[in-house]
Formats: structure tokens, sequence, C-alpha cells
């Protein structure tokens, strides 16, 4: 849906102001999950307090900005007229996402929202647990959920988790990458993913 592109460009705004006693060649790094990650490796729980809060302030601005994915609106639109639940799990903060969706009024259209554990970065894609728990909310068997997904950290976390994975590649470099890692299927195109919806919902009026 486009915000964790734009929530790097927030953290690139904010990066110079790490909490006092961060490593200071992450100033330098342009994944604000990764400074997460290695600031919660480093095993001072103050620091990584720190940085997911500047995190998450900076994916909230993020939202303002946050250019949504082509079909992406479209997707769960029609995922749900076909009678399907629709979850988002998301390394990115909770309410980021939540503020994301009512942004594009979309709320309404997706249930449960589970975002990243906060300061725990051990406990984000590819760990199946955020995974796990939207299944477990939706009531669902693994069998009947599908994770759509552009990073390798969805395909991982659907792998380990037990889902089949559908790889959105929205860069021709992940393609392959995605099939080496496990996709069961990878588009380039959220539209192709629609019209199967559409298809579906179709199907199940006639």
């Amino acid at each position: 849906m486009g915000i964790d592109d734009c929530g790097q460009l927030g953290w690139a705004w904010n990066r110079s102001r790490l909490p006092s006693g961060a490593p200071p060649d992450l100033a330098s790094e342009p994944d604000p999950l990764e400074v997460l990650r290695r600031t919660g490796a480093a095993g001072d729980h103050g620091i990584t307090r720190a940085v997911e809060d500047a995190l998450c302030a900076a994916e909230r601005r993020a939202v303002e900005t946050a250019e949504p994915t082509p079909y992406g609106r479209e997707v769960i639109v029609a995922a749900r007229q076909a009678g399907m639940q629709v979850a988002a799990v998301s390394n990115n903060s909770a309410g980021a996402v939540a503020a994301y969706l009512a942004a594009h009024r979309l709320a309404g259209y997706v249930s449960p929202v589970v975002g990243r554990a906060y300061a725990d970065p051990d406990r984000m894609k590819p760990n199946p647990e955020p995974i796990l728990q939207a299944v477990h909310a939706l009531g669902e068997p693994l069998g009947r959920c599908v994770l759509v997904g552009d990073s390798q950290s969805d395909i991982e976390g659907a792998r380990a988790a037990g889902i089949a994975v559908v790889g959105y590649a929205n860069r021709p470099s992940k393609v392959e990458a995605f099939r080496v890692a496990g996709a069961d299927v990878v588009i380039t195109s959220m539209d192709a993913l629609a019209s199967a919806l559409l298809d579906a919902e179709l199907d199940g009026m006639r």
C-alpha cells in the first residue's frame, strides 16, 4: 500500500536525530527497519524504545504523503466483494497502517491490522508470529489463507507460517528473488490479482 517506502522517507528526514548511545554508523543506514533491528540486536532496550518511538512518528507523518500501490485498493475491495476477509500484516506500526487505511477510506475493508511489536524487532517478519496472529484473528485455517507481500520478509514469513504467498514484485530485481524464496506465485502488477478476484466474485454469482 505504499506505507513502507514513505516510512523510509520520513526516517531519512529524522535519522540525524538518533538517540544518544545509538551506534553512530546507523546515521547512514537508509532502511529504518534495519536501524530498528540493529539497535535491538545491540541489547539496549532504552535506545531501542527511543528508535521505535522516532520511527512510529516518522511513519505517521509519512501517511500524509504516501502514494497508494496501483490497483491495491481494487484488490482489497474485490476480495471483500468476493466474500473474503482481508487483514493487514505489516512491519510498520499498526497505528500508521490504520491511519493510512482510514485516509484512503479502506478501514472498513481491512481487519485486523497487525503491526510490529513495540520495540521488539525480533518479532517482525520474517518471524511468522504476526502472520499467525492475523490468521488466528480471522478464524480461518492456514490452508485458506494467502499472504500478498512485496518484500523478502513477507515471502519468508509466509513460508515459515505455512500459508500460501503471492509475491508482488514491484521492481524487476524482485521477480527471481521471490521465486527463489519460495513464492507460490509472482506478479508484477496488482491489476492481475484484482482481475482474478473479480472473476471469483462473478463465478460466485452464477
